[in-house]
């Protein structure tokens, strides 16, 4: 979550220079041999099943393939703070559908929890004298990324139960490039053409690649692995805490009362969601 925090900051410098897919799709170009050099290196060879492929092939449309073609515009038609509320909302209906599909359980107090940390968000991104208004082609596009990674973190989940967590990444974002090529070329070719190389945006792309698309992927996969998908999404509200804490850091951003105490909300809406998954494991919190 930290290191997806920080990636927005990344994602605003490399989108002054490329279109939203093509930026994607770099980064996965990034990702997947980078992810291989470390599967080499590991000599732990491994091989997935026929039987598996359909799940593997839904996993990597539903994310990174639908998740981001649903931010990236809904994200170009509504405006960053009602976009990340409505992202927000995905921990807040994850329990639901791991209960219909996986029967993961989550009590009451942990879905408390979850409710109080999206609140807090909310306090963090949505400014007391703005009006709400927003295209609902838009809004479209934003709930199909929530839909897409809700259902991501279901089949997530069921191959987890078979393979490992860079394993499960490398595959996804290698099916993912040839998912985004028609995207690429078909709706975003101009931009692709004209395209003028500079450090500028080759650096957070390159930090995106190896940080946003493969290690934060792998780390949260072991997260679903170990924890189920209702409790490792219930992490994903911490996001905007760090992209507040490091554009205060690195662009001075100021944190006014409603950001700390919207961070404040997060962190104990977060850790009441934990609760009792936690209680009596004192060194895992």
């Amino acid at each position: 979550m930290l290191i997806w925090g920080i990636s927005y900051i990344w994602s605003k410098q490399v989108f002054e220079f490329l279109q939203p897919a093509t930026t994607i799709w770099f980064r996965l170009i990034i990702s997947v041999p980078f992810l291989a050099v470390i599967i080499k290196l590991r000599r732990k060879s491994f091989r997935f099943k026929k039987s598996h492929w359909p799940l593997l092939l839904g996993v990597s449309f539903f994310n990174p393939f639908l998740y981001f073609i649903g931010e990236s515009f809904g994200l170009n038609l509504v405006s960053p703070t009602i976009s990340a509320a409505i992202i927000a909302t995905i921990p807040v209906f994850t329990p639901v559908f791991a209960f219909l599909f996986l029967r993961e359980r989550i009590k009451t107090i942990n879905i408390l929890g979850l409710f109080i940390s999206f609140a807090g968000v909310l306090i963090m991104l949505i400014e007391r004298k703005s009006g709400i208004t927003a295209s609902v082609t838009g809004l479209a596009f934003l709930f199909m990324a929530v839909v897409a990674a809700i259902i991501y973190g279901v089949l997530l989940k069921k191959l987890t139960f078979s393979y490992g967590p860079i394993q499960i990444v490398f595959i996804q974002n290698l099916i993912g490039i040839f998912y985004f090529i028609p995207v690429v070329f078909g709706l975003e070719s101009a931009g692709l053409s004209a395209i003028v190389f500079s450090t500028e945006w080759i650096i957070p792309l390159i930090l995106l690649g190896v940080f946003a698309s493969s290690l934060a992927f792998v780390t949260f996969t072991y997260g679903v692995e170990k924890l189920g998908i209702a409790y490792a999404n219930s992490y994903t509200n911490t996001i905007p805490v760090f992209t507040a804490f490091f554009s205060f850091l690195l662009w001075g951003e100021n944190l006014t009362f409603d950001k700390i105490l919207g961070i404040l909300l997060v962190v104990a809406g977060v850790l009441l969601s934990q609760r009792i998954r936690f209680r009596g494991k004192k060194s895992s919190i």
